[in-house]
């Protein structure tokens, strides 16, 4: 029997991605300060662990997939297969500044601090990041040339130019300037956070989903690309039904075609003629977007709408195809 192993998120995007995997599979247990999770499928094993270390622990092979933000894939520089955006813990990494501080953006501040010959310091926990998105600025390179900045950790510290430094944060990392930091980079949702703490965001380095990730090794095996396979047409079904609603309605013979020209559907809708004569039932699938705009119509030509929230929507010959590529 083949064996998966599944590593999941602990943290932020927790709470979301069991609201995902219970809906994926119909039962799951583990859920709380346990950080072995079952599902009703022996052949996957699942454990929480942190986002920062997914992408690393799947790329080195000590899980088969995983769920991890873009965001730390980018940072730890992942060899990785990304198979499905789970279009969830939407975040940006931004770039902040106090409130007081008198920058629109990071070329203001690298400008300002070079030509008086002040250290600027950020503090993040994404040092790769961090690094490259500074270093590609016009600003960074009129000043410093191709010189790295400087990044310090506790364990070590790296790179040439010691006019800017990255300084490692474990937390808390908007609570850092203006006394230790100049500048933070870091993830914002709504921005409540960065009020509180008296700053403001002035650039956007990168928008982060929730994505799902293999590893590429265990995708040239048979047995384990056949369920991991499995495991993307369930999540993307998850994903797909959280957009769709499934409509049931009656409708006279003589509404049914204009009500069908009206009607899209994955393929076609279906129809079925009811027990009382002239009558037929019509059940299809349609985005929540339509849903609104197709009331009107509705009401005029139908009557008796039933609608529900599917479950799953399994585009299995999508996930063929993208297997076999």
């Amino acid at each position: 029997m083949v064996n998966v192993k599944f590593a999941i998120p602990k943290g932020s995007i927790e709470e979301a991605t069991f609201g995902i995997l219970e809906q994926a599979w119909s039962s799951i247990h583990g859920k709380g300060r346990i950080y072995r999770v079952t599902v009703n499928d022996p052949e996957v094993t699942l454990k929480l662990l942190r986002p920062q270390e997914i992408p690393t622990l799947v790329q080195e092979g000590l899980y088969d997939v995983g769920i991890t933000g873009k965001d730390w894939i980018n940072e730890t520089k992942a060899d990785v297969k990304t198979l499905v955006d789970l279009e969830y813990g939407n975040v940006k990494l931004i770039l902040a500044v106090p409130k007081s501080a008198n920058f629109n953006s990071l070329s203001d501040m690298i400008n300002d601090f070079a030509s008086n010959g002040k250290t600027l310091r950020i503090s993040t926990e994404y040092l790769n990041v961090s690094a490259s998105y500074i270093k590609q600025n016009s600003e960074y390179k009129k000043h410093f040339g191709e010189s790295d900045p400087t990044i310090i950790t506790p364990w070590w510290r790296k790179g040439e130019n010691d006019k800017i430094q990255i300084l490692l944060s474990f937390g808390a990392t908007e609570a850092k300037p203006p006394e230790d930091t100049d500048a933070i980079i870091d993830i914002t949702e709504t921005g409540a956070t960065l009020e509180q703490n008296n700053l403001k965001a002035i650039e956007t380095i990168m928008e982060t989903t929730a994505v799902l990730i293999a590893n590429k090794e265990s995708l040239k095996d048979a047995e384990k690309k056949e369920k991991i396979y499995d495991i993307v047409t369930l999540l993307k079904g998850v994903v797909d039904g959280r957009k769709k609603l499934h409509i049931f309605v009656n409708v006279k013979k003589e509404n049914l075609n204009e009500l069908l020209k009206s009607l899209p559907a994955l393929k076609r809708p279906t129809v079925s003629p009811l027990s009382e004569e002239g009558w037929y039932s019509v059940n299809t699938v349609i985005s929540k977007d339509e849903f609104v705009k197709l009331i009107p119509t509705m009401r005029r030509l139908a009557q008796g709408l039933v609608v529900h929230e599917p479950r799953q929507i399994l585009p299995l010959e999508e996930i063929k195809q993208d297997e076999e590529s």
